[in-house]
């Protein structure tokens, strides 16, 4: 049952927040499907500085599950003539530096229009607008994920490692992790990897296990940078770090 689902919405491909003046409803989108996921309430007026703070930090905790398995796009939608997105982008960059750059940097973009109910979720996700940030989105958040790839390619100590076996991998993943071993940092796998593949229910099984033990996932679209540069290390990858 959970797999069809799972199927059925398809992989990760961004969080969407929507931004309104009393409330941040945040959406998950799939390659297939948005769906809703949680809503935080300010609980007053946007006149309390304070108040504005702790919203803008729940809203933050709430990305926290999402961005910790992998999810690096970040969307936000707000009514026009309002600068919902720009505060919260604002209190990003003042507060939590971890998502502006370095390893966890994670890609935000803005967009008129308002996300809090499924209507109108479905109305912005028909717009031009939607898709092409959508499109633009994802394709900065490869850029990223291949500069850490061809880091960790270039790396000339012991500490990372870059493994392309599906065998090699599940061995690393599905094991037992210990100090004195590298643990798995980022699966990557391209759509056309999966989708292709003769053994989807052990890459499923693969995917599932990576993110309940943390490790950052990630399917990406095979035409973007990312997905291109996978392509030619064989579709899936995955590359370690020691604590």
């Amino acid at each position: 049952m959970n797999r069809r689902r799972s199927y059925r919405r398809g992989y990760p491909v961004a969080i969407l927040a929507g931004l309104d003046e009393d409330r941040a409803v945040v959406w998950r989108v799939f390659s297939n499907v948005v769906k809703p996921d949680k809503t935080v309430w300010l609980g007053t007026d946007r006149n309390d500085a304070k108040a504005v703070y702790n919203f803008h930090e729940s809203i933050i905790n709430t990305l926290r599950p999402v961005l910790k398995e992998g999810v690096r796009s970040i969307m936000l939608a707000a009514p026009p003539k309002t600068s919902y997105a720009q505060e919260f982008v604002k209190h990003v960059r003042q507060h939590h530096v971890w998502l502006t750059q370095g390893p966890s940097m994670a890609v935000f973009s803005q967009t008129v229009g308002t996300a809090s109910t499924l209507s109108e979720v479905a109305c912005l996700a028909r717009t031009p607008e939607f898709r092409r940030l959508i499109s633009d989105t994802a394709s900065e958040e490869s850029d990223n994920l291949v500069e850490m790839l061809e880091k960790h390619l270039q790396a000339s100590d012991t500490s990372s490692a870059v493994l392309y076996s599906l065998g090699e991998i599940e061995d690393l993943v599905l094991g037992q992790w210990n100090k004195s071993k590298p643990k798995p940092e980022y699966l990557l796998l391209t759509n056309k990897y999966l989708s292709n593949s003769r053994e989807k229910n052990r890459i499923n099984r693969l995917v599932q296990v990576a993110k309940n033990k943390n490790v950052k996932t990630r399917i990406v679209d095979t035409e973007t940078a990312a997905g291109i540069r996978i392509t030619q290390l064989g579709g899936l990858v995955c590359f370690t770090r020691s604590d």
